[in-house]
């Protein structure tokens, strides 16, 4: 399944800057998980993640429906460039 152009589809009109998204889809812990890492901007991140968690929970929800149809359990994780840059 396509994740990367399932999450561009469902986040590019709420961030300034879609094109400075990026996303990294991965293998988790087990062979059913999956592993989605969307990094943006520190502003754009807050607009993902939304008041009170409330967009970044409709987004695993919608992702989360999306794996089922592949046996697979979709977790989602957010991170601001600024962060990144701080841990490397």
């Amino acid at each position: 399944m396509d994740y990367e152009n399932i999450i561009h589809s469902l986040i590019d009109s709420i961030v300034d800057d879609p094109s400075s998204i990026l996303i990294r889809v991965s293998k988790g812990t087990t062979a059913k998980d999956v592993l989605i890492i969307i990094a943006a901007e520190k502003n754009d991140t807050a607009r993902l993640i939304g008041h009170k968690g409330i967009i970044a929970n409709a987004l695993r929800e919608v992702v989360g429906v999306a794996g089922k149809s592949e046996n697979k359990h979709v977790h989602l994780k957010f991170e601001s460039f600024e962060e990144e840059k701080m841990g490397a």
